[in-house]
């Protein structure tokens, strides 16, 4: 049976995303960051979406 549970460390580049200096970036490098952090930010929510509706099949599998 596989884990769905991540097999490696979270990945540290966000941690480093919040640490760089913004007034070095230009309106367009700006609103082009904004589009991709939105991008990763549906991509986790679909993720999340997709392990509720795993776990609450399981949980009406064992309550019957």
């Amino acid at each position: 049976m596989e884990d769905d549970r991540p097999r490696e460390a979270p990945d540290l580049a966000l941690e480093m995303i919040g640490k760089q200096d913004l007034s070095t970036m230009s309106v367009a490098d700006l609103k082009e960051r904004i589009l991709s952090l939105k991008a990763e930010i549906a991509r986790c929510e679909v993720a999340l979406g997709a392990r509720d509706s795993t776990r609450s099949a399981a949980e009406k599998l064992f309550k019957l």
